[in-house]
């Protein structure tokens, strides 16, 4: 019996056409994040891996209905989305395959629900989103869209009942990340019109939006990229205390998930010059050393477990 097959049997997934539906989305989000397959499988008790996948697959799917076309038939196709699957929930029941698996993780997991609908509540704002004017703009941002998008998934790592410290946590952590992303993307969201540095933070370096766009490799851009990569930095720091917030048997994914925003962040910053061009990526045996060390940590949980200790 393959891993996979073990994960649905502990995640209670039986019937064979909703195994199959869950077998297309982890084919799916391999596809475009073979990342997440791979560290939910080494990392993840099994039981809960066949439903990270389900919500990784839902948000894929709402950001490639988000992200295709023309606005008006992106914002069309959004409004469609988030009525099927609010009728969906609300009816407890659904013929769309691609809507089964998540139905059945809300069943496994009812906080899922909630950070479902919150997400789809959040989406559509994104359709009009062409960069910030000022650092309180990016931070009602990463409020109002960055952090229930993240919740979708991260709801499945927390603890159980109150999650409200969980949550802030997870807010410190996904400002972090989405500036870092921002900041590694700079060149892709300039190429499609989005400036995601703040104007205002532009204006204090002395620096133009052309500035960027023309790729101009200034020593005030340098120092701009760096100050940006400066505040990824403490955040993060800050962030890692989201990892004594959870389950211990969530805790190795939760540490490789803040560690590899850390060899991210420090990828980027050493050349700096090379964002405006493109982004920046950790190196592969930096990466896999970070997978490894997590892999035993997760081994060793799962040994002391069926040990009973």
């Amino acid at each position: 019996m393959s891993r996979w097959e073990r994960a649905l049997d502990a995640a209670g997934v039986q019937d064979p056409t909703l195994r199959a539906d869950y077998g297309r989305q982890r084919q799916q989000v391999t596809r475009y994040k073979r990342e997440v397959t791979l560290a939910a499988a080494l990392l993840l008790p099994d039981r809960t891996v066949p439903h990270v996948i389900a919500a990784a697959a839902f948000m894929h799917r709402t950001d490639t209905l988000l992200d295709s076309g023309p606005l008006a038939q992106r914002r069309a196709a959004a409004t469609r989305w988030q009525r099927q699957v609010t009728e969906s929930l609300a009816a407890d029941r659904t013929d769309d395959p691609e809507l089964r698996p998540l139905l059945n993780s809300v069943h496994a997991h009812p906080v899922l629900r909630d950070r479902v609908l919150d997400f789809l509540a959040a989406a559509e704002a994104d359709l009009d989103f062409t960069g910030f004017a000022t650092e309180q703009d990016y931070q009602a941002y990463v409020d109002g869209y960055s952090l229930p998008g993240f919740m979708v998934v991260a709801a499945l790592l927390g603890p159980g009942g109150d999650q409200s410290a969980y949550r802030a946590g997870c807010r410190t952590f996904i400002d972090a990340s989405q500036r870092l992303d921002f900041v590694n993307d700079l060149a892709e969201d300039l190429a499609a019109g989005r400036l995601t540095i703040p104007e205002q933070t532009l204006t204090t370096h002395g620096l133009t939006r052309a500035d960027l766009e023309q790729a101009r490799d200034l020593p005030a851009v340098r120092a701009l990229l760096g100050a940006q990569l400066d505040l990824v930095d403490r955040t993060l720091a800050e962030a890692g205390a989201v990892v004594d917030l959870v389950p211990a048997v969530h805790r190795p994914m939760v540490r490789c998930m803040v560690g590899v925003d850390e060899l991210t962040s420090a990828a980027a910053r050493a050349d700096l010059g090379a964002l405006l061009r493109r982004s920046a990526s950790p190196s592969k045996p930096a990466a896999l050393r970070l997978l490894g060390r997590e892999y035993l940590r997760a081994r060793r949980l799962r040994e002391r477990r069926l040990r009973g200790v």
